[in-house]
């Protein structure tokens, strides 16, 4: 079993590793450099290898560096740094966090957060070449000088759950090395190629497939500050990338702007495009092949899988439209949606293999829920539906748990109801996903007032957004006199948006 160590140490160090637009390259043998300077400033700081360590930075190439040279020592756990500092305090408390690094000069929630919960903080200054950094701290102390284990824990996430509280995800040193080499496998990556990340680094799409998948077969990642439609293009001639990875939402956006940037697009060496995190519609995955004169890739990923669970082929004319591909690294079977067996047709997909998460922490009761033991292997259950067709390509048919997946980023509806319900004039609510022609879906809300209280849906909705990152409050939010119930007169979130009208 491998470590995110040893996907860096084997490449030559005057390759090119991780870059920006407008910067100079980081070597390999920077990034060792580096790697060997982070361990000594975390170590002096009291951080041993079992430790955990937050990191809240701004997109850019210092976050992924940051995220590859802490996991190479201690714990790593990003976190959006749009979060308000109510969710940090949450987060960081729930993680256990023993440390958080921030930018140099940074007042912002984080900081806030983590000083209330008397965490060391490690503030990152930024140097040259893009994603070079130094580390200092005003807490002085040692730790044991050990490199992490395969089995020790490299990478820390929340994950929506169904109930309000978010589900926390380890990911061992073995469960990243061996997705990331899944995705180097799958897109047949070589030192050759170029990635431009315009992914959010706190997300596990962007930090395995885009940062850890690249590295893993010693090519280069030049990483922009955050997905920009109007900058896309400019990146694009500049970085020259052979490809790029991003969730369906973004490719819309660079599909809308391609008209007026033909030429760029014309000179451009992309050798594929790809998507994942949401489905993308079938006509603009053609779309974007018949724009770029390149394959575009859909692939299938969570976090619990490390993120990639299947691809299709890279092979030009291979890729089918509305399908999320082959299997790609661990198993996968369709499973009975009640019953823990496997079954053939129609049913929940389940995976097993070296990049899924052993299981939830502290969370006993969702492990029983999401896994169980089949063929004399442990599968996870992914909460959605799907069938493989005859040429054994993957399709997703629906949805069984209740989370809204807004352009990949995944929300649990009853962390908003638990907001909601704090207003002092909202008696009733059930938080629920709405169709959404470019993000797949988006977050509603139906509420039922206290008697003799009022209160618009604008009120409510300020209300959530002090309280929430912006990507979690609702878009909508109706006002009822009653919630519509199910059968058993429970309220049901799926199928909520079609009982409304709004299907």
């Amino acid at each position: 079993m491998q470590r995110l160590e040893d996907l860096i140490q084997q490449h030559p160090d005057t390759n090119n590793a991780i870059g920006a637009p407008g910067r100079d390259w980081m070597t390999y043998g920077d990034l060792k450099a580096l790697t060997l300077s982070v361990r000594t400033s975390l170590r002096g700081a009291g951080i041993g290898a079992q430790d955990r360590v937050a990191i809240v930075l701004p997109n850019g190439p210092e976050m992924a560096a940051a995220f590859v040279t802490v996991g190479q020592s201690a714990t790593t756990a990003p976190l959006n740094p749009a979060y308000k500092e109510e969710e940090f305090t949450f987060y960081l408390e729930d993680l256990k966090a023993r440390a958080i690094i921030v930018e140099a000069g940074y007042d912002g929630p984080a900081r806030a957060a983590a000083s209330k919960l008397n965490m060391t903080i490690i503030e990152l200054t930024a140097t040259e070449p893009a994603g070079n950094f130094t580390l200092s701290s005003d807490v002085t102390g040692s730790a044991a000088d050990t490199l992490p284990a395969a089995d020790d824990v490299a990478l820390i996430l929340h994950t929506s759950g169904t109930t309000s509280r978010p589900k926390i995800v380890p990911l061992l040193q073995s469960n990243v090395a061996a997705s990331a080499q899944n995705v180097s496998a799958s897109l047949a990556l070589t030192s050759d190629d170029v990635c431009l990340n315009v992914m959010p680094l706190f997300h596990i799409h962007g930090l395995i497939a885009a940062v850890s998948g690249s590295l893993a077969a010693g090519a280069s990642i030049s990483c922009a500050p955050g997905f920009d439609a109007l900058k896309f293009y400019g990146w694009l001639e500049e970085v020259d990338p052979t490809w790029y990875t991003a969730v369906p939402t973004m490719h819309q956006a660079i599909l809308a702007r391609a008209p007026r940037n033909l030429e760029i697009i014309k000179n451009a060496r992309l050798r594929f495009l790809r998507s994942s995190s949401s489905s993308l519609p079938g006509p603009v995955m053609t779309q974007l092949a018949d724009t770029f004169g390149a394959p575009v890739v859909e692939a299938y990923g969570m976090t619990e899988a490390a993120h990639q669970m299947c691809c299709n082929p890279i092979e030009p004319g291979r890729q089918k439209p509305g399908a999320v591909g082959l299997p790609a690294g661990p198993e996968v079977r369709i499973a009975h949606e009640i019953e823990n067996r496997l079954i053939g047709g129609v049913g929940e997909i389940s995976i097993s293999g070296p990049n899924v998460t052993p299981g939830y922490e502290a969370n006993p009761e969702a492990n029983e829920k999401n896994f169980f033991d089949a063929d004399g292997k442990r599968w996870f259950r992914t909460g959605d539906q799907g069938m493989f067709d005859a040429d054994g390509y993957l399709s997703l048919t629906g949805r069984l748990k209740e989370i809204i997946n807004r352009g990949g980023e995944k929300i649990s509806p009853l962390e908003v109801d638990g907001i909601l319900s704090d207003h002092p004039a909202v008696g009733q609510c059930v938080t629920f996903a709405v169709p959404h022609a470019k993000l797949g879906e988006d977050v509603a809300a139906a509420v039922v007032l206290k008697e003799g209280q009022s209160a618009t849906d604008r009120e409510i909705r300020d209300f959530a957004s002090e309280r929430l990152a912006a990507f979690k409050v609702p878009r909508k939010i109706l006002i009822l006199d009653e919630i519509p119930k199910g059968a058993t007169g429970k309220l049901q979130r799926i199928g909520l948006a079609e009982k409304l009208g709004l299907g």
